[in-house]
């Protein structure tokens, strides 16, 4: 299939997902100007924070997690189930419930139990029936308007989260920081972008290398959720296999599966995803794990991310691999927004009761 061929993906790309992805720089710009603005108690004590939220409506809670590692002095835990850990209690507990719909039965299991542990309280969502709730017990909601799915709200995700992080003085200002990731992001457009042709265009030509492969894609250190995130994006909008490890873990246990089944290696690829900024302990391990997956019979690659800061390097890593899925989808035909089988199977939960 011809990746270069732009009548291929008005044919197939219903929704104009590509635009989702084209955008997303200036979603993450609109999503932290928007944080900003919103009203927001001016709570203090806060000690610890834990954020619900599932799939899109989580990861970019993982970002934040991961960004905020070194810079944040309070602990902060995503949470995808239903129910609270039991020490999520009291008003030193910031619980934000992250939900794009409004609908997600888990986060709105979360926001009943948190509302009976005396909790101060955030929701972050489009509208719905956790909007809906808070209203009803006046806790503060943050609605922002978008029309796509979940996954494509990444930059509202994470950008509102951490503007809620700056404004409850837990982080300092990150606007500069902010700035420099967009500028990262749409500098990097200029070499991956629909138009750019495969010889030229990095995420093509990896797409292609994924084609009728199993993929596990590794990450460590800040991009350790983006390796998740590329994970999610396979699945979802290529309608793909995938799998993600998180390095050093990996070499702790997976690097023992590499003796079986033999037969399936030739079909697999790890992807290695790595930045300036990993610890030089886990950039070595990612050459020699990548090295003894080579030796075993699989394939594998390396994904180096741009820009001059963790955060950068965050965001156009997580971004090439938007681009990337979305040319997966492409070679493989199929349409990158819908996802039946997720949506059929919510219609089989909630007729279960």
């Amino acid at each position: 299939m011809n990746l270069d061929d732009l009548d291929l993906y008005k044919n197939h790309d219903s929704q104009n997902m590509l635009s989702h992805i084209d955008g997303l720089p200036d979603q993450l710009r609109d999503a932290w100007k928007l944080g900003t603005n919103l009203e927001l108690p001016r709570w203090s004590g806060v000690k610890q924070v834990l954020i619900a939220g599932m799939g899109g409506s989580a990861i970019g809670a993982d970002l934040l997690s991961a960004y905020l590692s070194s810079r944040c002095d309070l602990p902060i835990v995503v949470h995808r189930d239903y129910g609270l850990p039991t020490w999520v209690k009291g008003n030193g507990t910031l619980v934000i419930t992250a939900s794009h719909s409004g609908n997600t039965e888990e986060t709105l299991s979360v926001f009943d139990i948190a509302m009976t542990r005396d909790c101060r309280i955030l929701v972050i969502t489009t509208g719905g029936a956790l909007a809906h709730a808070a209203s009803q017990s006046e806790v503060p909601v943050w609605e922002f308007v978008h029309n796509g799915q979940p996954r494509a709200a990444v930059g509202y995700s994470f950008g509102l989260l951490l503007a809620a992080m700056f404004r409850l003085d837990l982080v300092l200002d990150p606007t500069n920081e902010i700035s420099g990731v967009i500028e990262a992001m749409k500098e990097q457009q200029k070499f991956i972008k629909a138009e750019i042709p495969v010889v030229q265009n990095p995420a093509k030509r990896l797409a292609g290398q994924l084609v009728d492969r199993w993929v596990n894609v590794f990450g460590a250190g800040i991009l350790a959720p983006v390796a998740r995130r590329w994970k999610g994006q396979i699945s979802e909008i290529a309608k793909a296999w995938a799998q993600f490890e998180f390095l050093p873990e990996a070499d702790h246990n997976t690097l023992a599966g590499i003796l079986n089944p033999e037969r399936l290696f030739s079909s697999q690829i790890a992807l290695f995803l790595q930045c300036s900024s990993d610890h030089p302990r886990n950039h070595l391990r990612s050459h020699l794990t990548s090295k003894a997956f080579m030796v075993a019979g699989m394939n594998t690659s390396f994904v180096d991310a741009r820009g001059d800061t963790p955060l950068a390097q965050l965001w156009t890593c997580l971004h090439f691999g938007d681009y990337m899925a979305y040319y997966l989808a492409m070679a493989y035909g199929v349409d990158p927004t819908p996802v039946a089988s997720i949506e059929g199977f919510k219609r089989e939960m909630a007729a279960a009761g």
